[in-house]
């Protein structure tokens, strides 16, 4: 009995269920679903709507753009890593190799300069930091550095989206204190205007546009 050629294939089935358990994860944190999602959610709160549309309808808007977004990058990795490996022309290393370069190629067209030093320096690796080449840099720095560029473009197109829905809140509010009702709550008023606004300007086709063409390719 081979204990040793066991013990290998129980650690080779440790290592895919735990990639599967990640899976969710990798999803968040390598591709445009993170900037999506939070876009769409301080959306939301500037129309000042709370329960519509569900969480779930803005999830799966988020994954249906994420795909769109994406899909260069899933026709990459299917091309040069699953159908070699699926054809057994590559080992198991070599197709999780070929697969994350297109992944962090991706990463690195959407990741800030500022924030792929603040990683390296943060690394402490003499190596890593003497890399010229940004595509020779590890995961565990593009990651990271990735991440914090999407929450940093998400948050200023957030920002950017509250300025009209805010202009109109101001209006409201002004109106209805000019005319002595201070009880009626301005947001109750605001909100349909907040609403048409954005239906008139086409607001969905609007936002979605915009949200994809701020990655670049």
């Amino acid at each position: 009995m081979d204990i040793n050629g066991n013990s290998a294939q129980t650690v080779e089935i440790l290592v895919m269920l735990t990639i599967i358990t990640l899976l969710p994860s990798i999803l968040i944190m390598m591709t445009a679903f993170t900037r999506i999602i939070i876009v769409l959610s301080f959306l939301k709160n500037a129309l000042g709507l709370q329960q519509t549309p569900p969480n779930q309808v803005l999830i799966g808007i988020a994954l249906f753009l994420t795909l769109f977004v994406m899909s260069p990058v899933i026709d990459e990795i299917n091309t040069q890593a699953y159908e070699p490996y699926k054809n057994e022309q590559i080992s198991q290393d070599e197709f999780f190799d070929k697969a994350s370069k297109p992944l962090k190629v991706f990463m690195l067209k959407q990741t800030g300069n500022s924030e792929l030093k603040m990683f390296t320096d943060m690394s402490n690796d003499e190596e890593i930091q003497n890399i010229q080449n940004v595509e020779e840099l590890p995961l565990t720095v593009v990651m990271p550095s990735f991440i914090t560029s999407e929450l940093k473009r998400a948050f200023i197109i957030g920002f950017l989206l509250f300025i009209p829905f805010l202009l109109i809140d101001m209006i409201v509010s002004s109106v209805l204190m000019s005319m002595g009702m201070m009880m009626l709550p301005p947001t109750m008023i605001s909100m349909p205007f907040k609403i048409l606004l954005f239906v008139v300007v086409d607001g969905w086709s609007l936002l979605f546009k915009t949200l994809i063409t701020t990655f670049n390719f």
